[in-house]
């Protein structure tokens, strides 16, 4: 029975794509890009739990006694079932002879960041620090104060209730809200770097079949090739963010009381840290667009750019993942560990600019990410010369090379 035209024609073209795609050598990548998915879905379960420990309210300083400080922690343990809210954590700090100077040494205390001071006691408790009188903390310390009274064994003491003095910033709430802006500022630079840095995967296709790569080769060095296409890439997604920043600006300043000048400080001060943004999306997209510009240059297709598309987002998720795990402690061993490592290094020090003031960590890390650049581009450089247009030095060993 012969078939019709139509249906003969769709089968030997479903024939074709399958057999193209199926022994394509990308295929591979294919078959084990969905098991990226589980392995950072495992992966970010421990993220998330060192995210959650690095990003929670910094704890009330306790001045008093022990004793007084026992009561009132097993006044917390009692009522937080009963609270849908996560219990405000307390530390004990012995008494100093100046209550008043201790009081302030600790709210402006970097090392170990408090929201808030209560002293007095039970009897005439006193809470200080950037909290209000209908907040979460206020609140929740005057329940723990309360119960404490009531859990006494002794004569339950009739106290003052809680004098409540409030400050306009403390080092807990300012080590909070640069853990936000850290955490806004990487997220905001995955998102432009992995929808901006994707296009680069197709660069060479259209000049790989058309033959124009042997001109331009012919021309000029392969590394110049490269380089070029790389920051003409970089110039045209820099236009676009200069137009979604402006318009951004101008619904934070309509919508946002105060505009701008209200949005949290990062640490080393909002001029410094756009422009260290601005820098660190600009070596985000010339690391990880070299690396995708050297793979996309091994495809010959678009079939098998799009085929190479999914490991290569499941690959920008784990370096993004990777970063965001030393977010809240920036001299902890993973904040280190992602600066350090190249591809994750702009996310890294991104976040380390809204948490600490020093400026010296990022003219470091710039020189040593624009090193990494270079490297990446010539080594992608040389893959090419190589693989796709067979000149340079052969790789093969004298083993292995045929007889003339």
């Amino acid at each position: 029975m012969k078939l019709p035209e139509t249906i003969r024609a769709a089968f030997v073209i479903a024939r074709r794509d399958f057999a193209a795609t199926v022994l394509s050598k990308t295929f591979l990548f294919f078959l084990i890009g969905p098991l990226f998915p589980l392995a950072i879905g495992f992966g970010f379960v421990g993220i998330g739990a060192q995210v959650d420990r690095n990003s929670k309210l910094p704890p009330v300083a306790v001045i008093g006694s022990q004793q007084d400080f026992e009561r009132l922690a097993a006044a917390r343990e009692r009522l937080a079932p009963l609270s849908d809210m996560a219990p405000v954590e307390l530390r004990h700090v012995a008494p100093e002879p100046n209550v008043a100077a201790q009081r302030m040494k600790l709210l402006a205390d970097n090392g170990e960041p408090v929201i808030a001071v209560l002293d007095g006691g039970l009897i005439f408790p006193h809470l200080t620090g950037a909290v209000t009188s209908s907040g979460r903390t206020t609140r929740q310390v005057r329940m723990y104060v309360e119960e404490a009274r009531r859990m006494s064994t002794e004569r339950p003491a009739l106290g003052s209730p809680l004098l409540l003095t409030p400050t306009t910033s403390t080092s807990g709430l300012k080590a909070f809200t640069r853990n936000l802006t850290a955490r806004f500022g990487q997220i905001l630079l995955f998102v432009l770097t992995i929808m901006l840095a994707g296009m680069v995967l197709s660069q060479l296709i259209e000049e790989k079949s058309s033959k124009v790569i042997e001109v331009l080769a012919a021309a000029v060095p392969v590394n110049a090739i490269f380089l070029g296409k790389l920051f003409a890439m970089l110039a045209t997604s820099l236009v676009g963010i200069a137009f979604w920043s402006v318009t951004a600006a101008s619904l934070i300043d309509l919508v946002n009381e105060g505009g701008l000048a209200a949005l949290a400080t990062p640490a080393v001060g909002w001029p410094a840290f756009l422009g260290l943004a601005l820098l660190y999306f600009s070596m985000s997209y010339l690391l990880i667009g070299a690396t995708l510009l050297g793979i996309g240059a091994q495809a010959s297709t678009a079939r098998e750019v799009q085929i190479l598309s999914m490991p290569v987002t499941m690959g920008q998720l784990l370096l993004f993942g990777f970063a965001a795990a030393g977010v809240g402690a920036p001299m902890g061993g993973p904040a280190i560990a992602a600066a350090i490592f190249p591809l994750s290094s702009p996310f890294a020090m991104i976040a380390r600019a809204a948490e600490l003031p020093a400026l010296w960590p990022h003219l470091v890390a710039v020189a040593w990410q624009a090193l990494w650049v270079a490297l990446i581009l010539k080594f992608a450089a040389a893959i090419f010369r190589r693989s796709v247009l067979k000149s340079g030095k052969s790789s093969r060993r004298w083993w292995q090379r045929k007889p003339a």
